[in-house]
């Protein structure tokens, strides 16, 4: 089968033939269907710091990942040959203090796909059948395989609202693919106003297709005062901060209302220096850590949202490639005039 790998610690990757893996104990083989690019790829891609630091080479990467189970091992009880699935990317130990306590997500123990063993930029991948979420047949294959990063969003609006959803102002910092999928799980909702803040102009127009009620380019506006002045000076209830910038973070707690919920998934690059006292203590505001997404809970939710159309996610999936197209697919990433790219493992 082919398989896009890393080969060696630098940037780049190179599509090559290797043999098709075979399940073992408790575990399926998928055939590829879509496989979405995430921000983790591209850093796999790139090579910086943290997958010098993080990753070994040589290793097929790609951990969004949809598929028919073509193949099963021994003690797979459960998923049958012919299912397609979405994968979960976190695979977790189950006998950790956190998985024991229903945080699989956070497990002690946790290894990645394609970044701690081979993942799906390829016509075939292994994954634990605990790991296989079975996809709504009204689901096409390539939202399918944006299971993943919609999780995230889905967990950081409900995290950071604590349900509070439809009677808040919702505002979203950074509109990458999960800031999309955040303003239209935001709307699904019920938020009483969605506001999104977003430098990239063709994610501002998206953002507005997933149903934003406000989009503030921070070039052009004080992302504070806009979020001040439409909520006539009370602030938002819920802020979401997907960006990872630290001044946005900042900002983020300076827009927040008083009793305010804050939830953080971006990855700032090193510490972040806040007004704990003016804007977090005084304010009795709550901030909120998010990785990853609660399972299986979360994909409940979010396969509810996908499959009903309560959230239509194909605005944010802006370009496809297959598979043998992965250096343009990377390119475009890049270039910051994209959204969602998924390769098709189609010879094309």
């Amino acid at each position: 089968m082919r398989a896009l790998r890393k080969l060696r610690p630098e940037p780049g990757a190179a599509l090559v033939e290797v043999p098709v893996p075979a399940p073992g104990p408790g575990e399926v083989l998928l055939k590829v269907a879509a496989a979405s690019i995430c921000g983790t790829d591209q850093h796999i891609y790139q090579w910086n710091e943290w997958a010098a630091q993080r990753m070994r080479t040589p290793i097929t990467f790609g951990h969004e990942v949809a598929g028919h189970v073509v193949a099963t091992g021994p003690e797979v009880h459960h998923v049958k040959e012919g299912a397609f699935v979405s994968a979960e990317g976190h695979v977790f130990c189950g006998f950790c203090i956190q998985c024991r306590k229903g945080r699989m997500h956070i497990c002690e123990n946790l290894r990645i796909l394609g970044v701690d063993f081979d993942g799906g930029f390829a016509d075939y991948v292994v994954i634990p059948e605990r790991n296989a979420w079975e996809v709504d047949p009204r689901i096409p294959p390539d939202v399918a395989s944006i299971h993943d990063p919609f999780g995230n969003a889905v967990h950081t609006v409900f995290k950071g609202s604590d349900g509070d959803v439809p009677t808040s102002t919702v505002v979203v910092l950074g509109c990458g693919p999960i800031g999309l999928f955040a303003v239209g799980v935001a709307r699904a909702a019920g938020a009483r106003q969605v506001i999104a803040v977003e430098p990239n102009e063709l994610r501002r127009g998206i953002a507005k297709q997933m149903g934003a009620d406000v989009v503030v380019d921070p070039g052009s506006q004080d992302p504070v005062a806009a979020v001040r002045e439409a909520t006539d000076g009370h602030g938002a209830e819920v802020v979401l901060e997907i960006s990872g910038v630290p001044a946005v973070v900042e900002q983020g707690t300076r827009m927040l209302a008083g009793g305010g919920r804050m939830a953080l998934l971006g990855l700032p690059p090193g510490p972040v220096s806040l007004d704990l006292t003016g804007q977090v203590i005084f304010k009795e505001a709550r901030i909120f850590g998010v990785t990853g997404r609660e399972i299986f809970s979360t994909w409940m939710q979010m396969s509810v949202y996908l499959a009903t159309g309560m959230v239509d996610p194909t605005p944010v999936i802006t370009h496809r490639f297959g598979l043998d197209g992965f250096e343009e697919a990377f390119e475009v990433m890049s270039s910051g005039r994209s959204g969602k790219v998924i390769l098709l493992p189609k010879r094309e």
